[in-house]
């Protein structure tokens, strides 16, 4: 299945049915008096999050959602039939405003989590409703109430407690692969990765935490290079950020310490408090330097950059160093939890 963070909908509710005005007519009941009934209420439409679903393809082609009217009142005091609602499933973590004046109408951050998106319109009244000591023969009904009508724009924003950030072909979906079960795609070029993909990381049998991979980043992605800034809203509700560097480079003008800040700068462009989340440096593929050599330039790299903050250095294809990562991650994340911290 392919993976849509993005829609833009419609939503249309129901019109209310009108009111009856109706008057009963028996034989040997001259002077029955009103029995119209009122009109019925009209389809509302909510959202409702589904952690069954990780996508919005299901909104890529249909985009107009319209709920029924409710049903006219009749005589004999009988009510219209009230709609039906409708309820659009849409993934944990969707952040759904409104298209024209841009507020958030919700964030579904939580399974079974529900919002009402346009409100069905109220049925009418019928004449039964106007009948009084002073007029027993009411003529009087209302029509019933439009539905609300809004045009709406869907973000996703995948649900993961850690962000792993770096260039292309810094290791992040090899480190994927070897700290869970998650088996993102891992190839010699860059934007190997197209869409987020999220990982199980098991320490031990009652501690894990989810893990996201986004596309790699590049300088200039806030003028639209590589693939931009688009992928970045999915590390806008961790507590933390690995920032992947790769130790090595092919290309030997490469200064990841500038990368490193390159990528720093993008990411205060996009969101300055996504840039004020905590952010550790991982410094990847020491396999394919001498030891003692991997060792010196990450001192080096981390001196250059003044990083006071955890480092670690590993080789994600051979899995050394992960576990370790692993297990400072569980801790840091078990803490900011009791602190009732982080963007969820």
């Amino acid at each position: 299945m392919k993976f849509f963070d993005e829609a833009r909908i419609e939503v249309i509710a129901g019109k209310g049915g009108d009111g009856s005005a109706s008057f009963r007519r028996e034989k040997f009941v001259p002077r029955g008096g009103p029995d119209g009934g009122d009109g019925g209420r009209g389809g509302s439409i909510y959202a409702v999050a589904d952690s069954n679903l990780n996508t919005l393809i299901d909104y890529r082609y249909t985009r107009v959602f319209r709920a029924r009217d409710g049903e006219n009142g009749r005589g004999r005091d009988q009510f219209g039939k009230g709609a039906e609602d409708i309820f659009l499933r849409v993934p944990v973590g969707t952040v759904i405003r409104d298209a024209e004046s841009g507020e958030t109408l919700a964030d579904l951050a939580r399974d079974g989590e529900r919002v009402l998106l346009a409100a069905g319109g109220r049925g009418g009244l019928g004449n039964l409703n106007f009948k009084s000591s002073v007029n027993r023969a009411p003529r009087q009904f209302t029509r019933g109430m439009p539905g609300e009508q809004k045009k709406l724009e869907m973000e996703l924003r995948v649900i993961a407690d850690v962000g792993l950030l770096g260039m292309p072909n810094a290791g992040k979906s090899t480190f994927i692969r070897a700290v869970s079960a998650a088996r993102p795609k891992v190839a010699d070029y860059p934007f190997t990765t197209l869409h987020p993909n999220l990982g199980v990381v098991r320490v031990d049998e009652s501690r894990s935490f989810v893990v996201a991979d986004i596309p790699g980043l590049i300088e200039g992605a806030a003028e639209g290079a590589g693939l931009g800034h688009q992928f970045l809203r999915h590390l806008q509700r961790t507590y933390l950020l690995l920032h992947l560097v790769d130790i090595a480079p092919f290309d030997e003008g490469v200064d990841p310490a500038e990368e490193v800040r390159a990528l720093a700068a993008e990411l205060k462009k996009y969101d300055a408090r996504l840039a004020k989340k905590p952010r550790w440096l991982v410094l990847n593929k020491a396999d394919l330097l001498d030891p003692a050599e991997a060792k010196a330039r990450a001192a080096k790299l981390v001196k250059k950059l003044r990083w006071t903050k955890p480092w670690f250095l590993i080789s994600g294809i051979k899995g050394e160093g992960t576990r370790e990562v692993t297990f400072a991650v569980m801790d840091f994340l078990e803490q900011e939890r009791k602190k009732g911290k982080g963007a969820r």
